[in-house]
C-alpha cells in the first residue's frame, strides 16, 4: 500500500520522532521510497498502480498505452507513460518499481476518455486506445502532411494496422479537433478516409 508523508505521521503519531521511525522502516525494507514524501510497503506493486500517486493529476498514456492495448509491438519493461494537464514541463522519475515520465496535453482533453482500473487493493487510470494514439501524436513534432503521417504511424511507430481497425472512429473524430495540433487534424482525415 502507498503511504504519504502524512499518513505515516498519523500511523506513526505515538513516535516522539516520526521522521526518524520512518527511516527506520526504509532501513528494514518495510518501506520503499517511490518519490519524495511516498513511500510503498508491497515490493511486488506495478509501477502502473504507482503513477498517479507519484506526480499528478495524471493518467497513463502515450507508449505505455499503446503498447498494452498492442498498437505498438513492444514496451520498455517498468517504464510508465503518464498525460498531465498545465504542469508546463516534462517530469521524469525513477525508482525501484521502474521509470515514469510525465507529459502535458490540452486541458481541454484531459479528462476525456480515461479509464478507472482495480487491482489487488490498487486503482490506476489509463488512457482508452483512442485517446492514447492521440496523445501519442500530440506529443510528437508536427507533421506536414498525409505522406508524413503515414510514415510516422507505420514505419516510425510501427502502429499494428489491424489493433488501428479497431478503434472508434466517432471517439478519434471527437477528439481530434479539441488538441488543436496539427498532427491531429490530419489523424482526423486519415480516419475520416481511409475505410479501415
Amino acid at each position: 500500500m502507498a503511504y504519504s508523508s502524512d499518513d505515516l505521521a498519523s500511523k506513526f503519531g505515538d513516535y516522539t520522532d516520526v521522521k526518524g521511525k520512518i527511516r527506520r522502516e526504509v532501513q528494514a525494507g518495510r518501506l520503499i521510497p517511490v518519490a519524495h514524501g511516498l513511500y510503498e510497503t508491497n515490493p511486488d506493486v506495478s509501477g502502473k498502480c504507482l503513477a498517479g500517486r507519484i506526480y499528478g493529476p495524471s493518467y497513463l498514456s502515450f507508449d505505455y498505452a499503446l503498447a498494452r492495448y498492442g498498437l505498438i509491438p513492444e514496451a520498455v519493461y517498468h517504464t510508465y507513460t503518464s498525460a498531465t494537464f498545465k504542469k508546463n514541463k516534462t517530469k521524469k522519475y525513477q525508482n525501484s518499481f521502474g521509470v515514469f515520465t510525465y507529459r502535458d496535453i490540452p486541458a481541454a482533453v484531459y479528462p476525456l476518455e480515461i479509464a478507472l482500473y482495480q487491482e489487488n487493493g490498487y486503482s490506476y487510470q489509463i488512457a482508452t486506445p483512442e485517446k492514447a494514439l492521440c496523445d501519442k501524436l500530440y506529443s510528437l513534432p508536427p507533421i506536414r502532411n498525409m505522406g508524413d503521417l503515414n510514415a510516422l504511424m507505420f514505419e516510425d511507430l510501427r502502429l499494428d494496422e489491424q489493433e488501428l481497425q479497431k478503434l472508434n472512429t466517432d471517439t478519434i473524430n471527437a477528439l481530434c479537433p479539441l488538441y488543436r495540433s496539427t498532427n491531429l487534424t490530419l489523424l482526423n482525415k486519415f480516419f475520416r478516409k481511409k475505410p479501415l
